[in-house]
């Protein structure tokens, strides 16, 4: 997969970058230098993965959002407290299970760390996905990402649109989106079936009425028409066949909410 390589040293962890994609990258090949799978995910992985993108060159003041398996969780926090990056003691005691919580004092700069899955709306498996893509999580897990957010926004809503603008839905992950793990994730759960769907039906109307050239920009002309792909998608995850449980749960429907409210916590003034 086409990716953007780190400009940092990762022989010496603390010298930090200042742009977040870059540290980003620094702190994965360090990782993988380690024996440990870490992946990017969240806004900085659909950067690396587009890196023409214009509309999302200012990354100042961006989150990283990295995503390990459990087995690794414990280097890769003894890591990034080699590089400088202070944790969240009580956070990471409470929630340690599934996600970790650093900072770095000197800019403020936050790393969330997801253990296994990410948990929102909707959970995203990715611990036997990891290296299925280096140095992001996979595409399909990238857009799962987006498209299990109930209230998804305008900058979720151009960072799905780019990707399918610039990959091809396939049945694998090389330089491609595999649409197994889409299909996989909506016929086990009309939930997901109902929010993926849903997003899908109002992307695509966004792509149609509101979107401007500029907010897709990559300097060339699509490769793959974004529109076309969320059709398609839509017309695969509608088509796979669906188990009994899903089917009982369906005929409840939007009675019973289908979705969870993204926890909200604080954090410790690190």
């Amino acid at each position: 997969m086409p990716a953007v390589n780190s400009d940092g040293n990762v022989g010496n962890l603390s010298r930090r970058c200042e742009d977040p994609l870059a540290e980003a990258l620094r702190l994965i090949d360090a990782a993988s230098e380690a024996k440990l799978q870490v992946r990017l995910l969240g806004g900085l992985a659909f950067h690396a993965k587009v890196p023409s993108w214009t509309a999302r060159t200012d990354r100042a003041g961006r989150d990283i959002d990295l995503a390990t398996r459990s087995r690794d969780k414990r280097a890769l926090a003894g890591l990034l407290a080699a590089a400088g990056y202070e944790p969240d003691k009580g956070y990471n005691a409470v929630h340690g299970y599934k996600q970790l919580y650093f900072c770095d004092p000197k800019n403020g700069r936050p790393i969330d760390v997801l253990i296994d899955r990410l948990d929102m709306c909707h959970e995203v498996h990715f611990r036997n996905r990891l290296t299925a893509d280096y140095p992001t999580l996979p595409l399909a897990e990238l857009l799962l990402s987006k498209l299990q957010i109930v209230k998804i926004n305008k900058k979720d809503i151009l960072d799905v649109l780019v990707l399918l603008g610039e990959y091809p839905l396939a049945d694998h992950d090389d330089m491609a989106i595999n649409t197994r793990p889409v299909i996989d994730a909506c016929a086990a759960d009309w939930g997901w079936w109902r929010t993926l769907t849903g997003n899908l039906d109002l992307i695509a109307s966004y792509r149609e009425r509101d979107l401007t050239l500029t907010d897709v920009d990559v300097g060339r002309p699509p490769a793959h028409d974004s529109l076309a792909q969320l059709r398609r998608l839509r017309e695969l995850v509608d088509g796979a066949p669906k188990p009994i449980k899903w089917k009982m749960r369906a005929r409840i429907g939007e009675r019973v909410t289908w979705y969870k409210e993204p926890e909200e916590v604080g954090h410790e003034a690190l």
